[in-house]
Protein backbone atom coordinates (compact mmCIF):
# COMPACT_ATOMS: atom_id res chain seq x y z
CA UNK A 1 0.00 0.00 0.00
CA UNK A 2 2.73 2.56 0.62
CA UNK A 3 4.70 1.89 -2.52
CA UNK A 4 1.19 2.41 -4.27
CA UNK A 5 0.84 5.41 -2.64
CA UNK A 6 4.18 6.91 -3.71
CA UNK A 7 4.14 5.58 -7.34
CA UNK A 8 0.47 7.05 -7.75
CA UNK A 9 1.32 10.21 -6.37
CA UNK A 10 4.22 10.83 -8.02
CA UNK A 11 2.74 9.73 -11.06
CA UNK A 12 0.23 12.72 -10.92
CA UNK A 13 3.14 15.05 -10.41
CA UNK A 14 3.28 15.20 -6.46
CA UNK A 15 6.32 13.91 -4.20
CA UNK A 16 5.53 11.82 -1.71
CA UNK A 17 7.11 9.65 1.65
CA UNK A 18 6.08 7.99 4.49
CA UNK A 19 7.57 7.71 7.99
CA UNK A 20 6.59 6.27 11.18
CA UNK A 21 4.40 7.87 13.50
CA UNK A 22 6.56 6.87 16.42
CA UNK A 23 8.82 10.01 14.77
CA UNK A 24 6.66 12.86 16.51
CA UNK A 25 8.44 12.51 19.87
CA UNK A 26 11.72 13.38 17.57
CA UNK A 27 10.08 16.42 16.39
CA UNK A 28 8.58 17.49 19.39
CA UNK A 29 11.80 17.42 21.13
CA UNK A 30 13.91 18.72 18.22
CA UNK A 31 11.36 21.74 18.63
CA UNK A 32 12.07 22.05 22.25
CA UNK A 33 15.63 21.60 21.61
CA UNK A 34 15.74 24.74 19.49
CA UNK A 35 13.94 26.75 22.05
CA UNK A 36 16.13 26.06 24.71
CA UNK A 37 19.59 26.64 22.79
CA UNK A 38 17.88 29.83 21.23
CA UNK A 39 18.17 28.72 17.91
CA UNK A 40 14.52 28.73 17.67
CA UNK A 41 13.49 32.60 18.99
CA UNK A 42 10.22 32.29 20.92
CA UNK A 43 8.36 35.18 19.80
CA UNK A 44 8.97 33.79 16.40
CA UNK A 45 7.64 30.22 17.58
CA UNK A 46 4.56 31.60 18.95
CA UNK A 47 3.80 33.25 15.79
CA UNK A 48 4.04 30.28 13.97
CA UNK A 49 2.99 28.55 16.86
CA UNK A 50 -0.60 27.16 15.47
CA UNK A 51 1.26 24.96 12.76
CA UNK A 52 2.61 22.71 15.93
CA UNK A 53 0.57 20.07 17.50
CA UNK A 54 1.84 16.62 18.35
CA UNK A 55 -1.20 15.78 19.27
CA UNK A 56 -3.39 13.28 16.55
CA UNK A 57 -7.14 14.03 16.34
CA UNK A 58 -9.23 12.23 18.00
CA UNK A 59 -10.45 10.24 15.46
CA UNK A 60 -7.38 8.77 14.53
CA UNK A 61 -5.81 8.29 17.90
CA UNK A 62 -3.60 5.40 17.22
CA UNK A 63 -1.76 5.98 13.71
CA UNK A 64 0.91 4.11 12.48
CA UNK A 65 2.29 6.58 10.01
CA UNK A 66 2.99 10.14 8.45
CA UNK A 67 2.50 10.76 5.30
CA UNK A 68 4.03 13.82 3.80
CA UNK A 69 3.41 15.04 -0.07
CA UNK A 70 4.92 18.04 -1.95
CA UNK A 71 2.60 20.10 -4.17
CA UNK A 72 3.80 21.86 -7.07
CA UNK A 73 2.79 25.69 -6.96
CA UNK A 74 3.84 28.68 -8.96
CA UNK A 75 4.42 32.08 -7.74
CA UNK A 76 1.40 34.50 -8.18
CA UNK A 77 2.47 37.69 -10.25
CA UNK A 78 -0.53 40.84 -9.36
CA UNK A 79 -0.72 44.06 -11.09
CA UNK A 80 -1.60 47.40 -9.14
CA UNK A 81 -2.53 50.47 -10.51
CA UNK A 82 -0.97 53.66 -8.79
CA UNK A 83 -0.25 57.20 -10.09
CA UNK A 84 -1.22 55.87 -13.46
CA UNK A 85 1.44 53.73 -13.69
CA UNK A 86 1.50 49.88 -13.43
CA UNK A 87 3.69 47.64 -11.35
CA UNK A 88 3.82 44.29 -10.19
CA UNK A 89 3.85 42.10 -7.05
CA UNK A 90 4.62 38.70 -6.69
CA UNK A 91 2.96 36.20 -4.05
CA UNK A 92 5.70 33.38 -3.47
CA UNK A 93 4.71 30.05 -3.62
CA UNK A 94 2.84 28.74 -0.53
CA UNK A 95 0.66 31.62 0.77
CA UNK A 96 -2.50 31.30 -1.86
CA UNK A 97 -4.76 28.45 -2.39
CA UNK A 98 -3.87 26.80 1.37
CA UNK A 99 -6.87 24.97 2.04
CA UNK A 100 -7.94 24.11 -1.74
CA UNK A 101 -4.67 22.62 -2.16
CA UNK A 102 -4.83 20.51 1.21
CA UNK A 103 -8.53 19.90 0.61
CA UNK A 104 -7.75 18.40 -2.65
CA UNK A 105 -4.59 16.65 -1.58
CA UNK A 106 -6.44 15.28 1.24
CA UNK A 107 -9.23 13.74 -1.28
CA UNK A 108 -6.36 12.21 -3.41
CA UNK A 109 -4.25 10.90 -0.14
CA UNK A 110 -7.69 9.14 0.99
CA UNK A 111 -9.26 7.68 -2.30
CA UNK A 112 -5.59 6.20 -3.05
CA UNK A 113 -5.78 4.56 0.41
CA UNK A 114 -9.67 3.38 0.57
CA UNK A 115 -9.72 0.21 -0.99
CA UNK A 116 -6.91 -0.75 1.01
CA UNK A 117 -9.17 0.07 4.24
CA UNK A 118 -6.77 2.89 5.54
CA UNK A 119 -7.42 6.57 5.86
CA UNK A 120 -5.39 10.26 6.17
CA UNK A 121 -6.62 13.33 8.54
CA UNK A 122 -4.17 16.68 8.51
CA UNK A 123 -1.59 16.45 10.65
CA UNK A 124 -0.24 20.07 12.52
CA UNK A 125 3.21 19.70 12.72
CA UNK A 126 6.46 21.46 11.86
CA UNK A 127 6.37 20.46 7.82
CA UNK A 128 9.53 22.02 6.80
CA UNK A 129 11.63 19.63 9.19
CA UNK A 130 8.82 16.56 8.24
CA UNK A 131 9.59 16.86 4.58
CA UNK A 132 13.53 17.06 5.28
CA UNK A 133 13.43 14.06 7.84
CA UNK A 134 11.49 11.70 5.75
CA UNK A 135 14.08 11.99 2.74
CA UNK A 136 11.70 13.82 0.17
CA UNK A 137 13.45 17.11 0.84
CA UNK A 138 17.01 18.84 1.58
CA UNK A 139 17.69 21.89 3.72
CA UNK A 140 18.74 24.90 1.89
CA UNK A 141 21.52 27.52 3.16
CA UNK A 142 18.30 29.59 3.57
CA UNK A 143 16.32 27.15 5.64
CA UNK A 144 14.00 26.77 2.75
CA UNK A 145 13.58 23.04 1.42
CA UNK A 146 14.04 21.67 -2.08
CA UNK A 147 13.01 18.79 -3.60
CA UNK A 148 14.65 17.32 -6.85
CA UNK A 149 12.40 19.03 -10.08
CA UNK A 150 9.99 21.23 -7.70
CA UNK A 151 12.83 22.99 -6.50
CA UNK A 152 11.03 25.20 -3.62
CA UNK A 153 8.09 25.84 -5.94
CA UNK A 154 5.74 23.72 -3.76
CA UNK A 155 3.63 23.13 -0.86
CA UNK A 156 4.42 20.77 1.89
CA UNK A 157 1.02 19.00 2.76
CA UNK A 158 1.30 15.99 6.10
CA UNK A 159 -1.34 13.87 7.49
CA UNK A 160 -1.50 10.84 10.01
CA UNK A 161 -2.86 8.06 8.80
CA UNK A 162 -3.54 4.18 10.05
CA UNK A 163 -1.43 2.90 7.39
CA UNK A 164 1.16 0.81 8.69
CA UNK A 165 4.81 1.93 7.70
CA UNK A 166 6.44 -0.63 5.48
CA UNK A 167 9.49 1.09 4.94
CA UNK A 168 10.69 3.51 7.17
CA UNK A 169 12.83 6.51 5.08
CA UNK A 170 13.30 8.65 8.52
CA UNK A 171 16.69 10.70 8.66
CA UNK A 172 18.44 13.42 10.23
CA UNK A 173 18.16 16.53 8.56
CA UNK A 174 20.14 17.17 5.43
CA UNK A 175 21.67 20.00 3.58
CA UNK A 176 21.68 19.94 -0.13
CA UNK A 177 25.37 18.65 -0.32
CA UNK A 178 25.56 21.61 -2.74
CA UNK A 179 25.55 24.42 -0.33
CA UNK A 180 28.51 23.20 1.58
CA UNK A 181 30.46 25.33 -1.11
CA UNK A 182 28.12 27.89 -1.70
CA UNK A 183 27.14 30.95 -0.15
CA UNK A 184 24.98 32.86 -3.29
CA UNK A 185 21.87 33.13 -0.81
CA UNK A 186 24.19 34.71 2.14
CA UNK A 187 25.73 37.31 -0.25
CA UNK A 188 22.28 38.22 -1.45
CA UNK A 189 20.39 38.62 1.66
CA UNK A 190 20.47 42.19 2.20
CA UNK A 191 19.48 41.63 6.25
CA UNK A 192 22.25 39.20 6.74
CA UNK A 193 19.17 36.75 7.76
CA UNK A 194 21.51 33.85 6.46
CA UNK A 195 24.34 33.14 8.55
CA UNK A 196 27.06 30.73 6.96
CA UNK A 197 28.70 29.96 10.59
CA UNK A 198 25.27 27.87 11.64
CA UNK A 199 22.69 25.89 10.35
CA UNK A 200 19.29 28.01 11.21
CA UNK A 201 18.80 31.20 9.72
CA UNK A 202 18.47 34.40 11.85
CA UNK A 203 14.34 34.37 11.60
CA UNK A 204 14.24 37.89 13.56
CA UNK A 205 16.50 39.42 10.54
CA UNK A 206 14.29 37.87 7.44
CA UNK A 207 12.47 40.01 5.43
CA UNK A 208 9.53 37.26 5.24
CA UNK A 209 8.86 37.37 8.50
CA UNK A 210 8.72 41.19 9.41
CA UNK A 211 6.60 41.06 6.05
CA UNK A 212 3.98 38.72 7.90
CA UNK A 213 3.53 40.60 10.88
CA UNK A 214 0.09 42.91 11.38
CA UNK A 215 -0.64 45.45 9.49
CA UNK A 216 -0.44 47.72 13.20
CA UNK A 217 3.16 46.98 13.29
CA UNK A 218 5.89 48.74 11.55
CA UNK A 219 9.00 47.78 9.18
CA UNK A 220 11.81 47.71 11.72
CA UNK A 221 13.82 50.95 10.71
CA UNK A 222 16.76 48.80 9.86
CA UNK A 223 15.29 47.03 7.41
CA UNK A 224 16.08 49.05 4.15
CA UNK A 225 12.56 50.13 2.33
CA UNK A 226 13.97 48.91 -1.52
CA UNK A 227 14.75 45.18 0.13
CA UNK A 228 10.70 44.97 -0.36
CA UNK A 229 10.18 42.52 -3.16
CA UNK A 230 6.83 40.82 -2.70
CA UNK A 231 3.71 41.67 -1.70
CA UNK A 232 4.43 39.23 0.89
CA UNK A 233 7.10 37.04 2.12
CA UNK A 234 10.69 37.55 0.06
CA UNK A 235 12.53 36.09 -2.92
CA UNK A 236 15.47 37.09 -3.23
CA UNK A 237 17.21 34.30 -1.58
CA UNK A 238 15.14 31.91 -3.98
CA UNK A 239 16.29 33.95 -6.83
CA UNK A 240 19.79 33.32 -6.97
CA UNK A 241 19.43 30.14 -5.77
CA UNK A 242 20.94 27.46 -8.61
CA UNK A 243 18.83 24.59 -7.36
CA UNK A 244 16.03 27.09 -8.11
CA UNK A 245 17.08 27.47 -11.64
CA UNK A 246 14.75 25.72 -13.68
CA UNK A 247 11.36 26.86 -11.90
CA UNK A 248 12.27 30.20 -10.65
CA UNK A 249 10.09 31.67 -13.60
CA UNK A 250 7.26 29.69 -13.48
CA UNK A 251 4.74 32.10 -12.70
CA UNK A 252 0.83 32.16 -12.94
CA UNK A 253 -0.43 35.74 -13.58
CA UNK A 254 -2.86 36.85 -11.19
CA UNK A 255 -5.85 39.61 -11.35
CA UNK A 256 -4.96 43.28 -12.24
CA UNK A 257 -6.36 46.15 -9.47
CA UNK A 258 -7.18 49.36 -11.13
CA UNK A 259 -6.18 52.70 -9.47
CA UNK A 260 -8.97 53.21 -7.24
CA UNK A 261 -8.84 49.62 -5.87
CA UNK A 262 -5.13 49.68 -5.18
CA UNK A 263 -6.09 53.22 -3.60
CA UNK A 264 -8.80 51.63 -1.66
CA UNK A 265 -6.12 48.74 -0.26
CA UNK A 266 -3.78 50.92 0.43
CA UNK A 267 -6.39 53.26 2.76
CA UNK A 268 -7.73 50.22 4.10
CA UNK A 269 -7.75 49.70 7.87
CA UNK A 270 -7.92 46.04 9.30
CA UNK A 271 -8.07 46.90 12.60
CA UNK A 272 -11.13 45.76 14.15
CA UNK A 273 -12.08 44.36 10.57
CA UNK A 274 -13.64 41.09 10.98
CA UNK A 275 -12.14 38.69 8.26
CA UNK A 276 -11.65 35.65 9.89
CA UNK A 277 -14.65 33.45 10.44
CA UNK A 278 -14.59 29.41 11.43
CA UNK A 279 -15.09 28.61 7.73
CA UNK A 280 -11.69 30.75 6.82
CA UNK A 281 -11.61 34.16 5.54
CA UNK A 282 -14.08 36.14 4.35
CA UNK A 283 -14.99 39.62 2.54
CA UNK A 284 -15.64 42.11 5.41
CA UNK A 285 -17.97 45.01 4.91
CA UNK A 286 -17.57 48.10 2.87
CA UNK A 287 -15.52 46.61 0.06
CA UNK A 288 -16.86 47.21 -3.10
CA UNK A 289 -18.03 44.19 -4.95
CA UNK A 290 -15.76 44.32 -7.69
CA UNK A 291 -12.81 44.31 -5.61
CA UNK A 292 -14.03 42.13 -2.97
CA UNK A 293 -14.54 39.58 -5.94
CA UNK A 294 -11.09 39.81 -6.80
CA UNK A 295 -10.30 39.39 -3.58
CA UNK A 296 -12.07 36.14 -2.88
CA UNK A 297 -11.13 34.73 -6.98
CA UNK A 298 -7.31 35.43 -5.96
CA UNK A 299 -7.29 33.89 -2.54
CA UNK A 300 -5.92 37.26 -1.13
CA UNK A 301 -8.63 37.59 1.72
CA UNK A 302 -5.90 34.88 4.05
CA UNK A 303 -3.52 38.14 3.75
CA UNK A 304 -5.83 40.99 3.70
CA UNK A 305 -4.60 42.35 7.16
CA UNK A 306 -1.78 42.92 6.10
CA UNK A 307 -2.23 44.17 2.84
CA UNK A 308 -2.16 47.81 2.87
CA UNK A 309 1.40 47.95 5.36
CA UNK A 310 2.95 45.79 2.40
CA UNK A 311 1.73 47.27 -0.38
CA UNK A 312 2.62 50.59 0.44
CA UNK A 313 6.08 49.62 1.37
CA UNK A 314 6.38 47.71 -1.99
CA UNK A 315 4.81 50.19 -4.07
CA UNK A 316 7.51 53.11 -2.31
CA UNK A 317 10.41 50.51 -3.22
CA UNK A 318 9.34 49.93 -6.59
CA UNK A 319 9.24 54.40 -7.43
CA UNK A 320 12.76 54.54 -5.39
Amino acid sequence: MQSELIETLEAEGYRARVVSSRHIAEIEADVQARLRDGSLKPEVFENYGDIFNPSPPEDLRDPGSLIVVAVPQPQTRFTFNLNGTGFHAVVPPTYLHASLIERRTKDTVNDILKPGGYSAVGALLPRKLLAVCSGMAEYGRNNITYVDGLGSFYRICAYYSDMPCEHDTWREPAMMPRCETCTICADKCPAGAIDPERFLIRAEKCITYHSEQDNNIPFPGWLDPSWHNCLVGCLICQRVCPADRDVIYWTENGVEFTESETRFLLDFNPEGVKIWTKDGPRVPGGIPAPLARKLERSDLLGILEIIPRNLAALSEAMAG
